[in-house]
């Protein structure tokens, strides 16, 4: 009888399907940040991950990603959802990165509060490739505008950018949105002294990320591949 296979057996068989990606790609593995997403998933799920060698994980609510952080408070954490403007102090004194960056007030704010805390923070500003309404982020129109206002802001560091592209039924039709947030960021970098650090692309989940790692990511958020399907929302 076949063994079920779990949470090690889910990160194995992503870490070498990461590998194989790169591999096509002509990159290393090793430039890339596997980023396990948790949302709605018990805390003793992030341990199995953890147990297995993942130590990025991401949460998409405040709350409900605060017993987990406290839980194991030696790993990276990631803000990969909607952060919303009051949860901006908790979430500095939280998580590691904030991926999720749509908008100059949200920015300043994550500013405030990193200067009032006497720390920093990596961000990744959200781009809405197909400005679908359903959406967050910003239009990649809008990007220069946001990237020009983080040279006066202290406390926060432009890091890359991030997207998640319109939902295709084949990965492959996925590869022009993602080669696209990648001559973003090459744009970035070259338009002033804020886009100068951009080198993240944190592109691509469960159904498409070998085909993001392929077209550029340093970082892709796996749920479902990692963990199985969602329970209800947690908090």
């Amino acid at each position: 009888m076949t063994r079920p296979e779990n949470v090690q057996d889910r990160v194995l068989r992503v870490r070498e399907r990461i590998e194989r990606a790169a591999g096509r790609a002509g990159r290393s593995a090793r430039e890339i940040r596997l980023v396990a997403v948790g949302k709605t998933h018990p805390p003793d799920r992030i341990g199995e991950a953890a147990a297995a060698g993942v130590t990025s994980f991401g949460e998409n609510y405040v709350q409900e990603a605060e017993g987990k952080i406290r839980a194991y408070p030696g790993l990276e954490w990631h803000m990969v959802g909607k952060l919303q403007g009051n949860k901006v102090k908790k979430a500095v004194s939280l998580f590691s990165w904030v991926q999720t960056v749509d908008s100059s007030r949200l920015l300043s704010e994550i500013s405030r509060r990193c200067v009032e805390a006497g720390t920093g923070m990596p961000v990744l500003l959200e781009v809405n490739l197909a400005e679908e309404s359903s959406k967050a982020g910003i239009s990649p129109g809008e990007l220069p505008e946001l990237v020009e206002a983080a040279e006066a802001l202290a406390g926060v560091r432009l890091a890359g950018l991030m997207a998640i592209p319109p939902v295709f039924e084949s990965p492959e039709e996925s590869r022009p949105w993602f080669a696209r947030l990648r001559k973003l960021l090459e744009d970035c970098a070259g338009r002033s002294t804020a886009g100068k650090g951009m080198r993240e692309l944190s592109m691509g989940m469960s159904h498409d990320f070998e085909v993001a790692v392929e077209e550029g990511a340093t970082m892709v958020r796996i749920g479902t591949a990692i963990f199985g399907s969602r329970p209800g929302r947690r908090g």
